[in-house]
């Protein structure tokens, strides 16, 4: 098969960042759908099934902080190779990082095996929800090789410029697993009813197929998968350049959990609706960025190739399309919102204190998705950039600097609608704050390149 390769250093910005964007919010729409398939088929198992479930999401979400950051890693080092036409180090580059995500998955197996009991009390599950939690995570973390190596392969695919293909694998991982998930759980046909076991079995089969597929397409049609065994020092090199990308990346993306276990904390002060809206709330938000999200992952290959091939003035414009857009859908969802919050908070509930808490949430703060937008837009431009320090200063200042001490001191003035106001104030001085250091950084590289190429 023909290696496939979008060149993202020339052509129109506009219609290259469209043409990454709009499959990989396909894929990014599936990861939601894949959680909650398995939220709503284990729901059906009882309160403490599920309960055992929303248990293991904390630990989950911080593997995957990591593991996310390895695709980044990867992205950035593989789209730089792809954009100097040197497929043969992006080959050899590829190869290394599945390689590290294999010993990284290993090292998760083991902690995470052994530590499944006391890390789970730690976090308050009862006698009653512990024997579930084992159930599910005990196979869970047996198949976080299935989750690692596919996700780092499709951060390769991306790099190509390819950001369908990766998507069509995980749609249709949740097909797999929506099909695997009541057969196994409930034991229909000739399948055994295993409960929480079945839909960790079914989360594997589905993340192994991935894994096929991912290889298969790296392998077959890309040629980006050499058998060949590299000098040490070459390995390492490239795990070295991987991890000072992913390490801070991953770090940076589990201060955001943290910001928002304050915010439940302050909300739960005025009663389970409130938390119960403000779940609601995130939700929608969530659905509504979805395309930003899409983004700003997208900036990472178009970025990575253009840096590769030091058009600077590339990055800078296709960056600053990037946070025009993001500010401009964030204003018309937010006008949207503002307009059919009823409606829309009725779709995920019919109490209505949960949708009073919901429309408060959606009023004061979505006007500030945008900006939000383009915090995520700049983090993926400047860790692609090999900046991973700064990307992750950034959005320390955000959550730890400037949104947690809002948090406490206008909620202390103004209650419920002081703590949607500091998430608002945050999102939008955030984004200013990220828009200004892309700016400078970005110039920084182009003068420094400018002047080691103006040398005698």
């Amino acid at each position: 098969m023909k290696a496939h390769k979008k060149d993202l250093t020339t052509g129109s910005i506009p219609k290259k960042l469209i043409g990454l964007t709009l499959p990989m919010m396909m894929g990014i729409l599936s990861m939601v759908a894949f959680n909650l398939v398995d939220t709503y088929f284990v729901g059906k198992l009882g309160s403490l099934q599920l309960a055992a479930l929303s248990f293991t999401f904390p630990v989950i979400l911080v593997i995957f902080s990591i593991i996310q950051g390895l695709g980044i890693g990867a992205t950035a080092l593989i789209s730089r190779s792809i954009g100097r036409n040197d497929r043969q180090k992006a080959a050899r580059e590829t190869t290394d990082s599945l390689v590290l995500s294999v010993l990284i998955a290993g090292v998760f197996i083991v902690i995470g095996l052994f530590t499944i009991n006391p890390t789970f009390r730690l976090l308050g599950a009862s006698d009653e929800i512990l024997p579930y939690v084992i159930e599910y995570m005990s196979i869970w973390y047996l198949a976080l090789f299935f989750v690692i190596i596919p996700f780092v392969g499709n951060s390769a695919l991306r790099a190509t410029g390819d950001t369908r293909t990766p998507s069509l694998i995980m749609i249709f991982a949740v097909l797999v697993n929506a099909i695997l998930d009541p057969l196994l759980i409930f034991g229909y046909g000739p399948f055994p009813e295993l409960g929480m076991k079945g839909a960790a079995i079914a989360t594997a089969i589905s993340r192994a197929m991935t894994m096929v597929l991912s290889l298969w397409v790296l392998a077959r049609r890309e040629k980006l998968i050499v058998k060949t065994i590299p000098a040490w020092k070459t390995l390492l090199g490239c795990w070295k350049a991987i991890l000072h990308i992913g390490i801070p990346s991953g770090l940076s993306k589990m201060i955001v959990p943290i910001t928002t276990g304050v915010i439940t904390a302050l909300l739960a002060g005025y009663g389970d609706f409130m938390v119960a809206g403000y779940g609601v709330a995130t939700r929608i938000e969530f659905l509504s960025m979805s395309i930003l999200f899409a983004l700003s992952a997208s900036i990472g290959p178009f970025t990575g190739q253009n840096f590769g091939a030091y058009h600077f003035d590339r990055i800078r414009i296709g960056v600053f399309y990037a946070n025009v857009f993001s500010v401009t859908w964030g204003l018309g969802m937010a006008l949207i919102l503002y307009l059919l919050n009823d409606p829309i908070a009725s779709i995920f509930t019919d109490n209505p204190e949960v949708i009073r808490s919901t429309k408060m949430y959606l009023t004061i703060v979505s006007f500030s998705f945008g900006f939000q937008g383009i915090v995520q837009v700049v983090n993926s431009n400047i860790n692609t950039l090999s900046k991973p320090l700064a990307a992750s200063l950034i959005v320390f200042v955000q959550m730890l600097v400037i949104c947690i001490p809002l948090l406490y001191l206008l909620e202390y003035s103004f209650g419920v609608a002081g703590i949607y106001s500091a998430v608002a104030i945050t999102y939008v001085t955030g984004g200013l704050i990220s828009a200004f250091f892309n700016r400078r950084i970005v110039a920084q590289m182009q003068s420094d390149y400018a002047q080691h190429n103006a040398a005698p």
